[in-house]
């Protein structure tokens, strides 16, 4: 198996054209752009287009209710045109923090709205006459004066890519997507994932194999391995403590089913209480460096290994460093060192 990689984009600053035009010709695989509650995801990627030639582009990911399907579908066909059939569509459900406060879109039923979107926009792309039915989605509005319509433009498919955590939303990964985005991953714990994909291909005919199983990682090259893995744990106190309510946090889940769910929850109360530090000084080490790659060459290359061994098709990288300088040597050491992996197997 070959591993490959993708990497963040840098954001919309004075150098992420730069950053991508040097990403490629590093030989990454793929770039993918984020959306929060700031710039969206697919306006960079259609810039990034113009400047570059093979690289794959990739919204990493576009919120599932903030746009129509047919909208998402529309924006998707500009990026694919634009770039000459390079877009790799990621799309995710978000949080109900997201949805339901910036975009004033109920989050629930959010699984049911996953698959139709992703439906409905295979319709569309594929050029099909759009008429859908489903619970979230009625097309055309019954009783109404809407019609049946079929896209003016053409363009080639666009593979879909599902953010997903939940047992539910993985299986649906597995039945529907060409690719998953995963995140709170760790290789020892690497079934808790991929049994429920395999359960969701299976169901229709596929296997493992026919979906690009993509992890995001932060990677940093160091040889203080303790000081760079408490760090990086720290930064997870954020993410056990703000990113859902105290009912409702798909990480925290994610971690616990993996073995973790004892310092999730406890991270969460600190956190809750208002005592960040202690938050921060409470995740495990083994959370840094366990879900990232961290340590000098040759334990980047034996977690490389892991990786590629346990199934995961590629990884997508934080940006590395500071600077623009930093950041493309970190990405051309990381490659290099996937390569020598790559090579090891005899990948192509």
């Amino acid at each position: 198996m070959t591993l490959r990689i993708g990497v963040r984009s840098v954001g919309v600053g004075d150098s992420y054209l730069d950053h991508a035009r040097e990403a490629e010709r590093l030989g990454a695989a793929s770039i993918w752009t984020a959306e929060a509650w700031g710039i969206d995801a697919f306006t960079p990627l259609a810039a990034i287009a113009t400047v570059t030639d093979r690289i794959m582009l990739g919204s990493g990911i576009a919120q599932l209710g903030a746009r129509t399907p047919a909208n998402l579908a529309m924006t998707a066909m500009g990026v694919q045109a634009i770039s000459r059939g390079r877009l790799l569509l990621g799309v995710g459900t978000s949080g109900p923090q997201v949805m339901e406060g910036w975009h004033g879109v109920r989050f629930d039923p959010a699984i049911a709205r996953t698959r139709e979107t992703i439906e409905i926009v295979r319709q569309i792309v594929a050029g099909d006459r759009l008429a859908y039915h489903g619970t979230v989605h009625q097309l055309p509005l019954p009783d109404s004066a809407g019609r049946s319509l079929r896209s003016a433009a053409t363009v080639s498919p666009i593979p879909i890519y599902n953010a997903s955590l939940g047992p539910a939303n993985l299986r649906l990964t597995g039945a529907l997507a060409d690719g998953w985005v995963g995140n709170s991953f760790f290789c020892e714990t690497a079934d808790a994932f991929f049994d429920p994909i395999r359960t969701g291909a299976v169901t229709v005919g596929r296997t493992l194999d026919d979906i690009d199983l993509m992890v995001a990682v932060s990677c940093e090259l160091t040889d203080d391995v303790e000081e760079a893995g408490r760090r990086h744990a720290a930064g997870f106190a954020f993410t056990f403590g703000a990113m859902g309510s105290a009912g409702k946090n798909f990480y925290n889940e994610a971690f616990a089913r993996q073995g973790h769910g004892e310092d999730v929850a406890e991270v969460q109360r600190l956190w809750l209480t208002g005592d960040r530090a202690a938050a921060a000084e409470r995740v495990p080490i083994e959370i840094g460096l366990g879900a990232n790659l961290i340590g000098p060459p040759d334990e980047i290359r034996r977690r490389l290994r892991q990786y590629r061994d346990c199934g995961v098709n590629t990884l997508l990288i934080n940006p590395m460093g500071d600077t623009l300088d930093r950041q493309l040597d970190g990405l051309g050491q990381l490659l290099d060192l996937v390569e020598d992996v790559n090579a090891e197997t005899g990948a192509q």
